[in-house]
């Protein structure tokens, strides 16, 4: 069992960042965002980075991101009606996965209130096997958020 707990991280840990609203149904009844929205904002930050760098193609592209590994911890409560910015960056990547660091900071905090990560591994739409390489559009986006 690995014992080193991780442990929040700056803005400066991140290379791009995206503002996403609090609703008031995140909040769960012990008064913050329920643990399960954090993922889902995980999932917002980065692919509206990826369909605004033109990197993403939802209904149309031959390649798209399945997630096959998640995790998240928790730092700080977050809660209706605050302002998140979600910091993105790729930490890793390969042939045809990449693993994506997010950290969640409540609006002009300087330490995340969570971190976390996912792992896309980008198939072909039509045959949902491992792409054999990835578009230029997309790899030009991962460029751009690794440090």
């Amino acid at each position: 069992m690995n014992t080193h707990r991780p442990a929040a991280e700056p803005r400066s840990a991140y290379t791009h960042f995206c503002r996403i609203g609090t609703r008031w149904g995140d909040n769960d009844v012990y008064g913050h965002v329920n643990n399960v929205v954090y993922y889902s904002w995980f999932d917002t930050a980065v692919n509206r980075y990826l369909i605004e760098s033109g990197a993403l193609d939802m209904h149309g592209g031959d390649v798209i991101g399945l997630v096959v590994e998640t995790q998240c911890h928790y730092f700080a409560p977050l809660a209706f009606p605050q302002e998140v910015e979600a910091g993105i960056r790729v930490a890793q990547r390969g042939r045809s996965s990449v693993r994506y660091e997010v950290g969640l900071f409540g609006a002009g905090q300087d330490l995340c209130a969570a971190r976390g990560h996912f792992v896309h591994v980008y198939v072909d739409r039509a045959t949902r096997r491992p792409a054999t390489e990835l578009p230029k559009a997309l790899t030009a986006a991962l460029d751009a958020l690794t440090l």
